[in-house]
């Protein structure tokens, strides 16, 4: 049986420390603007680089809904989650001075209904509506930017 959606089960982490999970789970928040989409960039708090809202997995919480937290806690972003896993990429997460883990992002969309200045995360990042194309040159992992280029939210 599959289970997708608003079907998965929650995660149940009591397994594994979340450090040797190494997998995380992103937001795309996007929008339409003039008919076209938009897609909304946060910058990391330590290298200042734009990403995505993206965290690791969470006690009782399905992969969809923990990529939500990590929108509203990262950018203020109240929404909704429109449908399964869309992709992953990876990337290296510093977590030390000379520290690395490799990590895998599966990517979630999220309609945004408002963004709110009053968020946990507010002062630690910047974040920025963009188009497909200037999002995609903007994230460094190139994985992402082939998801950037490639979104379409009507195939939702």
């Amino acid at each position: 049986m599959t289970l997708q959606g608003k079907d998965q089960l929650p995660l149940s982490l009591r397994i594994a420390d979340k450090r040797d999970v190494r997998s995380q789970f992103g937001a795309l928040c996007y929008r339409m603007k003039g008919g076209k989409p938009q897609v909304l960039l946060i910058t990391s708090r330590r290298t200042g680089r734009w990403i995505i809202p993206k965290g690791w997995p969470m006690e009782g919480k399905t992969p969809g809904e923990s990529a939500l937290c990590e929108a509203w806690e990262e950018a203020g972003v109240r929404g909704k989650v429109t449908g399964t896993c869309l992709a992953l990429f990876s990337y290296t997460k510093g977590v030390g001075a000379a520290d690395k883990l490799p990590c895998v992002v599966l990517v979630y969309p999220v309609k945004v209904h408002a963004l709110v200045n009053d968020f946990p995360e507010a002062g630690q990042r910047k974040r920025r509506w963009m188009s497909l194309k200037k999002a995609a040159k903007r994230v460094g992992e190139p994985e992402l930017a082939h998801l950037l280029k490639s979104f379409d939210p009507h195939r939702l």
